[in-house]
């Protein structure tokens, strides 16, 4: 049984002469009218008995890096429109089926992040490592195995397997939590999984959407936390979030004073041809770890070997996080008091919202309160 859902969806587009798509002729986004959107109605995934549907209260917007961006500007190329994006969900279990496992029940909270399926049954699925999975699902543009299109979280609802369902404890508003779903466990899980931690020295690049939450999570960890920002503009909200230093990377030889002695860098930033790798490298101690969470559109910087050898460091990505980690992250948010600085806006003002962002005239998250009729 298959239910429909209404959202907000990118629908500005052009015919597509792509041979490929011959046989199928598809619609692709108009490049003028990328932040251009208007309700549409489409179907659901079919409902299965380990599924939960999530009546969708809020809905978070990606950073300046952030995908959502990235794909409304067919920065990852083309897509077939429309489309309803947002994968920084939060909202009311309204139905859970008879197999769910997870102790979810009608009328919790939960949420759900950029991730809605995989296979279930490979390694790595198995070893809290689900969001490697080959076959991952993401939760808008991509296929369901029944053919059904994933649409995001612009919308009034979502069926979801219960194991990319996370439930959100007292003490976080769902406003709040939305946006950890994504942007929050991005920088969560190379934190948790790189040691972040009480005697840990851990640097954040990039003090944006990201940014702020790599601070407060490493802050909560108990890591001793470096922020390496371009400017001054910042530094008041830097302070309040709780970083230990400010680096400023406009000035020359910035990383001199603080040669060999950083465990972790994350880089929140697009770490693209023109980003100062070797100098950030240089700051990790001995097999320290620079791991980026940015996706650019443009190819990773050049490096000469001898920049890794003189410190044995690894350069590294990861990819969102693991529900076991999603799981962990909002506890400690609740038990820390961990709180994001967001904005939030009716999901009507979303051209607002997502222009915002591309402008980086947010600080630091917005949120999308779902105000569609149902």
């Amino acid at each position: 049984m298959q239910k429909n859902f209404q959202g907000y969806a990118v629908t500005g587009t052009h015919r597509c002469l792509n041979l490929v798509w011959l046989i199928r002729p598809k619609n692709i986004p108009d490049a003028s009218r990328w932040s251009d959107f208007k309700v549409i109605e489409y179907p659901s995934k079919k409902w299965e008995e380990t599924d939960v549907e999530i009546a969708i209260t809020h809905c978070g917007l990606e950073s300046v890096c952030g995908s959502d961006i990235h794909t409304l500007t067919s920065g990852w190329g083309s897509f077939e429109t429309p489309l309803v994006v947002g994968h920084e969900i939060a909202g009311t279990a309204v139905r859970v089926g008879s197999k769910v496992k997870s102790g979810i029940k009608v009328g919790d909270r939960v949420g759900v992040g950029a991730q809605i399926g995989s296979c279930y049954t490979c390694k790595y699925c198995k070893n809290d490592n689900e969001n490697y999975c080959p076959k991952s699902i993401e939760t808008y543009n991509s296929e369901y195995p029944d053919g059904v299109r994933t649409m995001g979280g612009y919308s009034t609802g979502i069926i979801a397997h219960e194991q990319y369902v996370f439930p959100i404890p007292d003490g976080i508003t769902s406003a709040e939590a939305c946006s950890m779903m994504c942007g929050g466990l991005t920088v969560y899980s190379p934190l948790r999984r790189n040691c972040a931690g009480p005697g840990k020295k851990v640097g954040i690049v990039g003090i944006g959407g990201l940014g702020h939450y790599a601070i407060l999570f490493a802050k909560g960890l108990g890591a001793e936390v470096y922020a390496f920002t371009h400017s001054h503009s910042k530094d008041g909200d830097i302070e309040k979030m709780g970083a230990d230093h400010v680096v400023y990377t406009e000035e020359k030889g910035f990383q001199e004073k603080y040669a060999m002695s950083l465990d972790l860098i994350v880089s929140t930033r697009d770490v693209s041809e023109n980003f100062p790798v070797a100098e950030y490298l240089s700051m990790l101690d001995v097999h320290g770890k620079f791991i980026t969470v940015g996706l650019p559109d443009e190819t990773l910087p050049g490096a000469s070997a001898g920049v890794f050898a003189s410190n044995g460091c690894f350069f590294g990505g990861s990819k969102l996080g693991s529900k076991k980690e999603a799981v962990e992250m909002l506890n400690l948010a609740a038990e820390k008091g961990i709180k994001p600085w967001i904005e939030e806006l009716p999901m009507k003002e979303v051209k607002k919202a997502v222009e915002g962002v591309k402008g980086g005239k947010v600080r630091y998250r917005y949120v999308l309160k779902q105000d569609i009729a149902v």
